[in-house]
């Protein structure tokens, strides 16, 4: 009998899971994004795609960390061969770096507006395309209504949106299935030796729909991620006091 209780309080959350846009995703995508321990926290221990992501990000530091972190999720998506969209009003990508996360540069499309209003209707309509597999746009300002547009958007397309709010003026609620902020950490080198160690980054996931927020230090190495052994004492950037 317990059992049997159990099952249906599992199938009455994939069903509102379904009817929130977050139905379990084909096998190919289950797979597809391995975010090691922060899985853990996840509706159903599965990445969320076909949904709208946001991160925060107070400053250019940690902003080019968020970057960081972002290419390497999206690495993941564009195993399935279909290209990702890159929109921004103030690009400060070096595209070859790319390949630090495994991404051929050369299947990144890059579009540049002068606007945040253009920039959102270039990512909202990109939101729309399934020959893409992800969108990500770099913008100040979102609220709720932008946020909603976008997450109807990728409902019926199943296209990831990243969302990356660079120094934003004011935090509201919005409509996206989580909510990141991403710190750099100090890399390290084997043995101490000179030169640049691996990507490192202290991972706050300050909402997460159907999920539980938490937080992480972890790796990309091997073009995976992997929970640092040795915990780093870092403390997230904090926003301005006008931002609420």
């Amino acid at each position: 009998m317990q059992t049997t209780k159990m099952e249906k309080i599992d199938l009455l959350r994939k069903e509102i899971l379904g009817l929130q846009g977050l139905g379990t995703p084909p096998d190919n995508e289950q797979s597809a994004v391995l975010l090691g321990p922060i899985l853990d926290n996840m509706p159903g221990k599965v990445f969320p795609t076909g949904a709208v992501h946001e991160f925060l990000s107070p400053t250019a530091t940690a902003a080019a960390a968020a970057s960081g972190f972002i290419s390497a999720i999206i690495s993941s998506l564009m195993k399935s061969d279909k290209p990702c969209l890159w929109v921004s009003t103030n690009r400060t990508l070096f595209p070859p770096a790319l390949k630090t996360f495994g991404i051929d540069p050369d299947r990144m499309i890059f579009i540049d507006v002068t606007g945040e209003k253009e920039a959102l209707w270039v990512i909202e309509e990109s939101l729309r395309c399934e020959a893409l597999c992800a969108v990500m746009g770099e913008v100040r300002e979102l609220n709720f209504t932008q946020s909603r547009r976008l997450q109807l958007a990728v409902e019926s397309s199943r296209v990831t949106g990243f969302i990356h709010r660079r120094n934003p003026h004011t935090i509201h609620p919005t409509a996206s299935v989580a909510r990141w902020q991403i710190a750099p950490i100090s890399s390290q080198t084997k043995g101490g030796l000179p030169g640049l160690g691996y990507p490192r980054w202290e991972i706050a996931l300050l909402k997460i729909r159907n999920g539980k927020p938490g937080s992480w230090q972890l790796q990309w190495s091997s073009n995976a991620f992997h929970r640092i052994i040795q915990p780093v004492k870092t403390v997230l950037p904090a926003f301005k006091k006008e931002a609420i």
